[in-house]
C-alpha cells in the first residue's frame, strides 16, 4: 500500500530536551515553562527553569554569550577581606595578616580568583610529591632501606613541596617580620622552615629527620588556604547573583512604534520599554500600557508575584511571570534599586563589627606569645626532657608554632558577616554595615513613623467641606508637592476633572502645611496648628487637613491611610521579641489614637514635627534604651541617624535610606522581624566561631608544648598539630557558611 507522505500531519513531540541541563522532559503535563522569543521551553525542575530565564541567550547560544573572563582592569582598588582599611591600586598581600587582597567591586566579567588557582595548584603538586616522603617515613622500614637513603630520597621529594609549594608562606613570613606585623605566616614559615633546615642538616650527619612534617604542614596549610579561598568566592556569590539579576538587553520601543533590541547600558531616562511574558524587567521605572504578574522575591524576597497595572512602579531584576506591559525608565544605571543594593552589599560585607575588636587584640599579642611559647617549649625539653633531646625540642617548638597559628581567630568574626550581609539581601534585608547588623541584637525599644511604615503612605479622601471649590484651591497649592496628601488631593481632583490654577509665594511649612497665593487670594492647607499659628479662628473645629482663604476657614479634608496588611502581624512578633514599640506621627492626637487602637499599640505621640522625631529618639537614648528608628520619608532622616539603628523603608526616600544602617528592600515591617533573626543568628554564629578559635588555642598550646607527655608519653607530631590547625580554620568557616541556610 502506498503512503502519501504530505497526506497526514506529523503528531506533536511528546518530550522536549530542557536547554539547561539536557535532559527530557514530557511536555504533557509540563510544570515548569516559559516562553521566550515566541518558542515554549520546558525544563525538569524549577531551578533550570530560574537559571535559563535569567541568561537566556547563555543557553541559548552558548558558545556566543559565555565570553571569556576578562582580566582585572587596570586601576581597580584592591583590599584586604579581614582588614577592609587596607586598600591599594593592584593585587598584593595584606600587610597586617598577609593574606591575598581581592578586588573591592565584584564582576560578572571577572576572571577567576588567581590566588585560589596558584593556591590550589600548588595544593596538587605539593600532595603529590608528599605522598612518598610520608610513605618512606612511615614505611621505610617495610621497603628495608637504609635510613641514609631513606633521607635522602625524602630530601629529594620534600624540598620541592618546602620550597616551591610553600613560597608563598615564606615570601609572606618574612614580609610580615620587615613589617613588624606577624601573623600566621611567621609562625608557618618558621616552623616549616626549622624542621626542613634541621633535617637538611640530620641527612647529612646521619639523624632522625623530619622532612614528612614539613611536607605535610605545607599541604595542609595550602588545603586550608584553599577551603577559605572557595569560602570566600561563595560569600562573594550573594553579590554575583544580585549582578546576575539584571538582564544584558532590552525591548526599546523606538519613535516609529517599532521594537529595537538595546544592550543594558544604551537605555536612558525616559525610555519607553517592553517587557514581555518570562523576560525580565531591565532597569527601574513606572508601567505605562498593559499588566504583569511580577516575581519580585529575588530583590524584594516577597515570595508571591505581584499584579502590577497602569502607574504601578517595577524593579529592574525582577520577572514579568504573565501578562505584556510598557514601562517608562525613570532610574537606569548606578542609580537602579538593583545596583544600589549591589553597592551596599559590597561595603557591608567588608565592614566590622565591634565584636571584632575583641580578636584584634588577642591577635595584637597573640603571634609574639606563641613565639615566646615554642622556645620556653623547646629549652623545657633541651633541659629536662629524656634523650633525644634536640629532636623532642624540635618536635615541641615547631608544634607549638604550627598549631597556633591564628587563622582561625581572624577568620571568626569576618566570615559571619560576609555570609550574613549576603543572605540578608536575598531576603530583601540590606544591611549598611556589620556594626548596624551587631548593634540590632540589642535594640530593645523600636520607634516607628506612621505614614508609610505603619500605613501604605497612600492617603484616600473620604470626606470634603467647603465643596469642589476647597479642592480645587487645595490642589492648586499642591500642584508641585511629591508629599502623599498633595498626591492624593491631585489625584482626586484630576477624576473630577477640576482644573488647577497657578500659584506663587509657595512655601512648605515641613510638619505643618503649605502656604501660597493663588488668584490673589492668600492660601494655608494644613494642621489646626498651622492654621492657628497663622491667626485662624477654628472654633471647637478640627481636621486632620484644612484650608483658609485669607485668613478664614473655607474648608477641610478628611483622609483615611490603609494599615498595611502585614502590619499586625509583625508588630505582635516583634512584641513577643521583647521590643517596646513606639509610633511617632505628626497627625493629630485622633488619628493616632484610631491607628495606636487598631494595631494595640499602647504607647504613641501624635503631632510630631520632623525636627522634634529626633529628639524623642535622643531622649529614649537618655533613659538608657537601645533605640530603633524606623520610616521612609526625609523629615524622618534626622531621627534615622540619630537611632541607635535606622531602619528604612526600601519604597520611601534616598534621604531616609542613605540615612539608615538597615533597609528593608519591600518597606515591609515583617522585614524588620527577618532583620531581627539575621542579627540574633549573625551575632550567635560569630561568639561560636570565637570561643571555637580561642579555646582551640588556649588548649592547642600545652598539648603542642608536651603536656600529655608527662602523663600518657604521648608527644604531639607537627603533622598532627598541621591538620588540627587546618580544621580550626575549617570548623570557623563551615559554621559560618550554615548562616546561608538560615530561614528568615
Amino acid at each position: 500500500m502506498k503512503h502519501d507522505c504530505c497526506s497526514h500531519h506529523h503528531a506533536p513531540p511528546e518530550t522536549a530536551i530542557d536547554p539547561v541541563c539536557g535532559m527530557t522532559v514530557k511536555i504533557a503535563g509540563a510544570k515548569n515553562t516559559t516562553v521566550h522569543d515566541g518558542h515554549t521551553y520546558y525544563f525538569c525542575n524549577p531551578k533550570c527553569l530560574t537559571k535559563f530565564t535569567a541568561e537566556p541567550a547563555r543557553y541559548l547560544a552558548p558558545a556566543e554569550a559565555a565570553p571569556a573572563p576578562k582580566p582585572v582592569a587596570a586601576g581597580t582598588m584592591f583590599t584586604c577581606p579581614m582588614h577592609p582599611e587596607v586598600r591599594q591600586v593592584g593585587p598584593g598581600s595584606c600587610p597586617i595578616c598577609g593574606m591575598a587582597l581581592e578586588p573591592e567591586e565584584v564582576s560578572l566579567d571577572q576572571g577567576p580568583n588567581e590566588e585560589l588557582v596558584d593556591m590550589t595548584r600548588r595544593l596538587w603538586i605539593g600532595g603529590a610529591l608528599a605522598v612518598p616522603v610520608v610513605a618512606l617515613d612511615m614505611g621505610g622500614h617495610v621497603l628495608d632501606l637504609p635510613h641514609g637513603t631513606s633521607s635522602w630520597i625524602q630530601l629529594l621529594f620534600a624540598t620541592p613541596v618546602v620550597l616551591w609549594a610553600g613560597w608563598p608562606f615564606f615570601v609572606r613570613g618574612v614580609q610580615s617580620i620587615a613589617r613588624r606585623a606577624l601573623n600566621m605566616f611567621t609562625l608557618i614559615a618558621l616552623g616549616t622552615g626549622t624542621a626542613w633546615l634541621y633535617s637538611v642538616a640530620a641527612t647529612v650527619i646521619g639523624r632522625p629527620v623530619y622532612f614528612e612534617s614539613a611536607s605535610v604542614i605545607i599541604v595542609l596549610t595550602l588545603l586550608g588556604q584553599v577551603l577559605e579561598l572557595r569560602a570566600r568566592e561563595a560569600t562573594s556569590g550573594a553579590i554575583r547573583g544580585l549582578l546576575g539579576l539584571a538582564p544584558r538587553t532590552a525591548l526599546r520601543i523606538a519613535r516609529n512604534g517599532s521594537d529595537e533590541e538595546v544592550a543594558i547600558e544604551a537605555i536612558a531616562v525616559g525610555d519607553s520599554l517592553r517587557v514581555r511574558p518570562g523576560e525580565k524587567v531591565p532597569v527601574d521605572g513606572v508601567l505605562t500600557d498593559g499588566n504583569g504578574s511580577v516575581d519580585e522575591s529575588s530583590v524584594t524576597g516577597e515570595p508571591m508575584p505581584v499584579d502590577k497595572e497602569a502607574g504601578a512602579r517595577v524593579i529592574g531584576g525582577t520577572v514579568n511571570r504573565s501578562g505584556s506591559f510598557v514601562m517608562t525608565a525613570e532610574k537606569v544605571g548606578a542609580d537602579t534599586m538593583l545596583a544600589r543594593i549591589v553597592k551596599l552589599v559590597s561595603e557591608a560585607q567588608r565592614s566590622r563589627a565591634p565584636i571584632q575588636r575583641l580578636a584584634d587584640s588577642v591577635a595584637g599579642w597573640f603571634v609574639p606569645a606563641v613565639l615566646l611559647a615554642a622556645v620556653i617549649s623547646a629549652a623545657a625539653w633541651l633541659i629536662w626532657g629524656p634523650p633525644p633531646t634536640l629532636e623532642h625540642a624540635l618536635v615541641a617548638a615547631v608544634s607549638v608554632l604550627i598549631i597556633a597559628c591564628p587563622c582561625a581567630l581572624g577568620l571568626a568574626t569576618p566570615m559571619s558577616i560576609m555570609v550574613a550581609v549576603g543572605r540578608g539581601a536575598a531576603a530583601g534585608v540590606l544591611v549598611r554595615n556589620a556594626e548596624a547588623l551587631e548593634r540590632l541584637e540589642k535594640v530593645d525599644t523600636l520607634v516607628i513613623d506612621k505614614t508609610g511604615t505603619l500605613t501604605v503612605g497612600q492617603p484616600e479622601i473620604v470626606e470634603v467641606t467647603g465643596g469642589m471649590e476647597t479642592l480645587r484651591l487645595a490642589a492648586s497649592l499642591e500642584r508641585g508637592s511629591e508629599h502623599p496628601i498633595a498626591r492624593a488631593i491631585t489625584a482626586f481632583t484630576l477624576e473630577r476633572r477640576l482644573a488647577p490654577a497657578a500659584v506663587s509665594d509657595f512655601r512648605n511649612h515641613a510638619g505643618r502645611g503649605v502656604s501660597g497665593t493663588v488668584e490673589g487670594k492668600r492660601l494655608l492647607l494644613g494642621n489646626a496648628r498651622f492654621l492657628k499659628e497663622n491667626g485662624v479662628d477654628l472654633g471647637s473645629f478640627q481636621r486632620p487637613v484644612m484650608l483658609a482663604v485669607d485668613g478664614k476657614l473655607a474648608g477641610t479634608i478628611r483622609f483615611e491611610d490603609p494599615i498595611k496588611e502585614t502590619a499586625p502581624a509583625a508588630l505582635d512578633a516583634l512584641r513577643k521579641d521583647g521590643l517596646r514599640v513606639i509610633m511617632l506621627t505628626g497627625d493629630n492626637r485622633r488619628t493616632a489614637e484610631a491607628v495606636a487602637r487598631e494595631l494595640g499599640l499602647t504607647e504613641f505621640e501624635a503631632e510630631v514635627l520632623p525636627e522634634d522625631k529626633a529628639k524623642v529618639v535622643a531622649r529614649l537614648k537618655g533613659e538608657g534604651r537601645i533605640v530603633a528608628m524606623a520610616g521612609d520619608g526625609i523629615n524622618d532622616a534626622p531621627a534615622l541617624a540619630a537611632a541607635d539603628v535606622g531602619i528604612a523603608m526600601g519604597t520611601g526616600t534616598d534621604v531616609a535610606i542613605e540615612s539608615a544602617g538597615i533597609t528593608l528592600v519591600k518597606g515591609d515591617l515583617t522585614g524588620i522581624v527577618r532583620a531581627r533573626t539575621l542579627s540574633h543568628a549573625t551575632m550567635k554564629n560569630i561568639r561560636q566561631n570565637l570561643f571555637f578559635a580561642f579555646v582551640y588555642n588556649a588548649a592547642g598550646v600545652p598539648i603542642a608544648g608536651g603536656a600529655l607527655f608527662s602523663l600518657l608519653g604521648l608527644m604531639l607530631s607537627p603533622m598532627v598539630a598541621a591538620a588540627a590547625m587546618a580544621l580550626s580554620s575549617v570548623s570557623v568557616i563551615t559554621n559560618a557558611l550554615r548562616l546561608r541556610r538560615l530561614r528568615l
